[in-house]
């Protein structure tokens, strides 16, 4: 009967619990962006664990959580280790850039990453990254800026933004040398996707995190005998955010087509 808990730096977790939505739903989530001390992906990897260990506590101690979602890939780099040692009883799912998958799909070989400083520069990518070595070639962009221009839902500057970065990894397109599918390393980056669909052409694989992490809990849940099978609560969906309550509701209403309260919390790190 507990709720899970899902966070982020800020909205761009929004498109994991949109999976995790469609993959479990029964059950009741309760959202945090940590929009106040965003972005996560070009903050230090200490920054990053305390905010995280800030976020888990709280949401432990007020909603006795009975999953914990990190859909953030720079904190699941950063944290998820140390999370899993502090709370061991708890199940923590995690999300990682989709470079397992595009390697399978990739004709070419050739596979463009989009993700932040923080992510790509994290030992946990460097192990996805060398455990995938000889299967395909992987173009490695970081996307300074992006993340925070979606949370601001500049969209003229996610244009720009997405532009530079996708003329500065190459060429995409069917034929040898070029890259055939792009992995977005960012759960902010899936709210860009018609941009980039636009400036790469509609025929290049987008390829994110969200759906394997929602199949992942579900798979957690079960084996624990903590899924629901049907609604046992007339209010699903909890947000809250340590920035500006507008920002988020907004974000809610544009991405996951829900009218909702947002409640402003504040934690300590």
């Amino acid at each position: 009967m507990c709720p899970i808990g899902v966070f982020d730096s800020g909205v761009g977790g929004l498109s994991v619990l949109r999976a995790l939505l469609q993959e479990l739903p029964h059950e009741q989530f309760v959202y945090v962006a940590d929009s106040g001390y965003a972005p996560y992906g070009e903050r230090n990897d200490d920054f990053v664990l305390q905010r995280s260990h800030a976020i888990a506590d709280w949401l432990i101690a007020q909603h006795h959580i009975k999953a914990l979602v990190v859909a953030c890939n720079t904190a699941t780099a950063a944290a998820i280790r140390v999370l899993r040692t502090t709370c061991p009883e708890l199940p923590i799912i995690g999300i990682e850039p989709a470079l397992k998958p595009a390697a399978h799909v990739s004709k070419t070989g050739v596979i463009g990453v989009m993700a932040t400083r923080g992510t790509l520069n994290s030992e946990k990518f460097r192990n996805l990254l060398e455990s995938l070595h000889g299967r395909a070639t992987f173009v490695l962009q970081p996307c300074d800026g992006l993340a925070d221009a979606i949370e601001r839902a500049d969209a003229i500057e996610t244009e720009a933004l997405c532009a530079q970065y996708t003329r500065a990894m190459g060429q995409f397109g069917s034929k040898d040398g070029e890259m055939d599918t792009l992995v977005l390393g960012c759960t902010h980056y899936p709210f860009s996707a018609k941009v980039l669909a636009d400036q790469i052409g509609p025929n290049i694989p987008l390829l994110e995190g969200g759906l394997p992490v929602a199949r992942q809990t579900r798979r957690l849940l079960a084996e624990q005998h903590a899924l629901l099978e049907e609604m046992t609560t007339n209010q699903p969906l909890l947000f809250y955010t340590t920035g500006h309550p507008d920002a988020l509701k907004e974000a809610v209403q544009r991405w996951l087509h829900l009218e909702t309260d947002v409640a402003s919390v504040q934690m300590n790190q």
